[in-house]
């Protein structure tokens, strides 16, 4: 039986081409008729159109080609929506039926398996409605899909997702081939925009509405607002009935829906269409054409009789036009490559039909899929136009579902982005700015944006500077919010690279009242109240645990402010304060140490350094002291005092110069002094400290300083700060307030007077804007933060809109050190070091010199003499003038020509006069004596001379 079914079939096409022949000349030809196998679910949306569009496409392709000596012959098989059986289908089409081409299947998975079966017999496999970018042409070389891959509108997909500024989406897609092969290429493509994939659903398709229903209220658990739909229409339209129903199609949510959903919303019904208004579609563009609308008039025309049978409705379907053209293009190749049916093929031995290698090989298969490949003509769908495979991609159309009808609100092309018309060819930058786009209405019938980013916003009742929020009525829902941490977070939006749109949510109870601290704010963003939360939250460590902050956009740290008062001993000791009790001891240690090692120095050979011992004390004191006015008047002629008073000089200048410098800067700038300059004494003596209520300053106080609790008052205001400092730790109020520094120079800005910032700073991170774990939006924030506070034409005119009025109070940004202010040792420690270095050498080479030059006459003298008692002579003699010095050679020289009668002596000048009476009178105990070599000798004419030993002169 089964082998009659080829003669048979050879039987009726000679009956079919007989009777076409009837009636015509008998020299026209006969016409060879090609079959060509059909693959569809006939029982789905795209089936039936399918079928009805391809059977047009015949009439209409020979009615204007009748001159073609071929004729196709479209051998339908309906597939179930089965896998097994659409596979069955095609491999009786191939064997029994003896076809050149398999036009299908028409789901992604069905064409896996049919593939295998065209590969072994070499036909063409010709799909209109395959999708799936995990068929690809490349790798099964008889495989053609006259579609669109489905990955050729990810790039739009994105781009949309991008112009509205939507930093997460929920990707819903049916659990199949065609579900599954867009995944890959979406998620690749929203990793590059940064927008974050929270969650996947996957919907099998034979899940039931239950189980539908059960996904969705666990995506509206998530608070999951933007859903991107790919899935086929039968699950689709069960999926939109069950998301209104479940209150999901509301104001707030916004679906998208690929080209496979776009493309077949005419044949839902109206209950189906009733729950997608406002989704946002994107498909294929269809240029208009004259072809076009000739076949949307003759579709109407045959309506009635199409519609009967097929249960289709009235408008264009994109999956039957691409059918349509699959025809033409089929027909124009079999004429082209000019296939003969009796040519088929190679017939194997088997007679078994489900013997696969049985199929045998087809003659002409290769020769018709290259013919199909470089076949080119204007479709009703557009240009056709294989490249690599497959049809060419176009332009997309962006539509929304408003009523019965799909509004169009702009089109996407890879050159351009977004477009409002694709007719103007003016020459512009590739845009994704929803400004490109109409407005589209979106879900609950609104105009305003889905998603809008929920911003959770504190309240405060002081410091109103950073942030206010006020109700002009009791009736007013909306609440004015302003301050300088809005001006920031708007002059940051403007900076980033796409729209944020946002709804500013006071954290208020029903009283209109704070509804708790900071961090149980921020914790509302873990519960998802919150998408994010604006205003002046400091980043701490244990807020990062269930937030992520931005970068600061404001100065960090933490100190405390404390009332001031009147230095009422600096009227009377301020002028010792410059110097540090140290630096006074060492001092004056070393003005007597320089003055005794230049007394040293000179003693035996400057007569302005001998005298009785206690006029040689007192020069001693006063040599080094005079030196501070520099009205010393004593010369010194040893060189190793000229080295040392050098350094000695300099040293005194640096001293008396930051003398002066300190004690000017107390009596001019250092008028009042700090009450309390170290937390240990606050701490230490029991004292009551303030803190900012509701801040995270009282658990650093507790944690970090170890203060108790019961110690510890909030404050709101500026107003109570100054209250509670102004009554003071003997009158209930507190000894200092500890807040954060923008705060502490608000506060300072008004009461500059009274108060001021002292003691350390404890590190923070500043004032940051605060989201949601992972969320891909902190990136984009810290970087348009950056770009406003370093840019001061940005941030420049809202620091002064909000903090111009504040004055400056000395040095309000400087915090008073808990330590002195006065000079200590360490500041001039190193010149201390070298001058008392330079005294040590040059009086230790003056003593070593001093002994070598003495002892040896001593010993000479008396040998028996002990070393000790050498000593002593030693020190005895160094009382005695150095006569053999210059200095007092010169003095000799000038009596002696004074008192010689044969020399003219010329008058003595004033100087010497001078030096010779203070000489006289200085050395009035001296004696001047000739020895034996008639040296000039001195002896003393103390009671005691006659017993010293009157040493020679060298």
């Amino acid at each position: 039986m089964a082998n009659q079914k080829p003669l048979l079939s050879k039987f009726l096409s000679f009956l079919l081409l007989s009777l076409s022949l009837w009636g015509h000349p008998p020299l026209v030809m006969a016409k060879e008729v090609i079959p060509i196998g059909v693959v569809l679910d006939l029982k789905s949306p795209v089936g039936r159109v399918a079928e009805s569009y391809m059977s047009m496409a015949l009439s209409d392709f020979y009615a204007v080609n009748d001159n073609y000596s071929t004729r196709l012959s479209l051998l339908t098989k309906d597939s179930g929506n089965d896998i097994i059986a659409a596979a069955s289908a095609a491999l009786d089409l191939i064997k029994n039926e003896e076809v050149q081409a398999i036009i299908g299947p028409q789901r992604s998975a069905q064409a896996t398996f049919v593939l295998e079966l065209c590969r072994i017999s070499q036909l063409p496999i010709i799909s209109f409605s395959a999708t799936s970018p995990f068929l690809s042409p490349s790798q099964n070389p008889f495989f053609i899909r006259t579609t669109q891959d489905e990955s050729a509108q990810v790039k739009a997909i994105v781009d949309i997702v991008k112009a509205f500024g939507w930093w997460e989406i929920v990707p819903i897609y049916e659990d199949t081939e065609y579900g599954n092969g867009l995944i890959p290429y979406l998620m690749d493509a929203l990793q590059e925009i940064d927008a974050r994939v929270p969650y996947r659903s996957v919907i099998p398709p034979s899940s039931n509405n239950t189980e539908i229903s059960e996904e969705l209220n666990k995506l509206k658990a998530n608070r999951t607002r933007i859903f991107l739909v790919h899935m086929t229409a039968s699950l689709g339209s069960k999926l939109f009935v069950l998301a209104k129903n479940a209150e999901m199609m509301s104001e707030g949510y916004a679906w998208i829906i690929t080209q496979g959903l776009s493309s077949l919303l005419d044949p839902m019904g109206s209950k189906v269409m009733d729950s997608m208004q406002g989704v946002l579609g994107i498909r294929p563009y269809l240029l208009p054409s004259k072809k076009l609308k000739d076949f949307e008039r003759k579709w109407q025309r045959n309506l009635t009789s199409i519609k009967t049978r097929s249960k289709t409705t009235t408008s264009l379907n994109l999956f039957g036009l691409w059918a349509y053209d699959t025809v033409w293009a089929l027909a124009m190749a079999v004429e082209k490559a000019g296939i003969v049916h009796s040519s088929f093929l190679k017939q194997n031995a088997s007679n078994s039909n489900v013997d696969l290698a049985a199929l045998g090989i087809s003659e002409i298969g290769t020769k018709l899929h290259n013919t199909i490949l470089t076949t080119k003509f204007q479709g009703l769908s557009g240009n056709f136009h294989l490249v690599k495979g497959q049809l060419e991609p176009s332009a997309f159309e962006l539509f929304n579902v408003i009523g019965r009808t799909e509004r169009i609100i702009g089109y996407w092309t890879g050159n351009r982005g977004f477009s409002l018309d694709l007719n103007d060819n003016s020459e512009e930058a590739y845009s994704t700015s929803k400004d490109k786009l109409k407005q589209p209405i979106w879900p609950g019938y609104t105009t305003d944006q889905p998603t809008k980013l929920k911003i959770g916003v504190p309240i405060r009742n002081g410091f109103e500077e950073f942030l206010k929020v006020e109700w002009h009525s009791s009736t007013d829902d909306k609440a004015s919010i302003s301050g300088f941490v809005i001006d920031v977070f708007h002059a940051v939006q403007d900076a980033l690279p796409f729209p944020l749109p946002h709804e500013f949510i006071p954290y208020v109870n029903k009283h209109r009242q704070s509804n708790g601290t900071y961090d149980e704010l921020l914790y509302q963003i873990k519960t998802q109240r919150y998408d994010a939360v604006v205003g002046d939250t400091t980043i701490v460590a244990n807020r990062s645990l269930y937030v992520d902050f931005t970068l600061p956009y404001s100065e960090s740290g933490v100190s405390m402010v404390v009332l001031v008062k009147a230095d009422d001993n600096k009227n009377l000791w301020i002028f010792l304060r410059p110097l540090s009790l140290n630096l006074w001891i060492t001092t004056s240690v070393a003005f007597i140490f320089t003055g005794l090692v230049i007394w040293v120095l000179e003693h035996r050979v400057n007569t302005e350094f001998r005298g009785p011992p206690k006029q040689q004390l007192g020069l001693i004191l006063w040599f080094s002291f005079s030196t501070l006015a520099f009205a010393h008047r004593e010369r010194v002629v040893n060189n190793l005092s000229r080295f040392v008073l050098i350094l000695w000089i300099f040293l005194v200048l640096i001293l008396t110069q930051s003398y002066t410098a300190s004690l000017t800067s107390m009596l001019t700038v250092q008028r009042l002094q700090p009450t309390f300059v170290d937390v240990k004494e606050i701490k230490g003596k029991g004292y009551l400290v303030g803190y900012q209520r509701g801040s995270f300053v009282k658990g650093l106080l507790m944690k970090q300083l170890d203060f108790d609790e019961s110690k510890l008052k909030p404050y709101e205001t500026p107003e109570e700060y100054h209250e509670a400092l102004s009554k003071g730790i003997l009158n209930g109020g507190v000894a200092a307030i500890f807040g954060e520094i923008p705060y502490i120079k608000l506060f300072l800005a008004k009461y500059c007077s009274r108060y001021t910032m002292v003691g350390p700073t404890y590190k923070t991170d500043g004032f940051g804007f605060a989201f949601q774990k992972g969320s891909p939006l902190v990136p984009y924030m810290s970087r348009a933060i950056l770009n406003v506070t370093q840019d001061q034409e940005k941030i420049g005119p809202i620091e002064r809109k909000y903090f111009s009025s504040q004055t400056t109070c000395e040095d309000q940004s400087t915090t008073i050190s808990s330590h002195s202010p006065s000079l200590g040792v360490d500041s001039f420690g190193g010149l201390f070091l070298i001058t008392g270095i330079t005294s040590m050498v040059s009086l230790l080479v003056y003593v070593i010199e001093y002994f070598f030059s003495h002892w040896p006459a001593l010993s000479d003298k008396n040998i028996a003499t002990s070393f000790w008692s050498k000593l002593v002579e030693m020190v005895k003699h160094f009382d005695q003038k150095d006569l053999s010095s210059h200095h007092f050679k010169r003095e000799e020289s000038r009596v002696h020509d004074v008192g010689s009668p044969d020399v003219f002596q010329p008058s003595p000048s004033i100087d010497d006069m001078q030096n010779h009476s203070r000489n006289s009178v200085e050395g009035t105990n001296d004696v001047i004596i000739h020895d034996d070599n008639g040296s000039l000798s001195s002896s003393s004419r103390h009671s005691d001379a006659s017993t010293q030993d009157v040493p020679n002169s060298s």
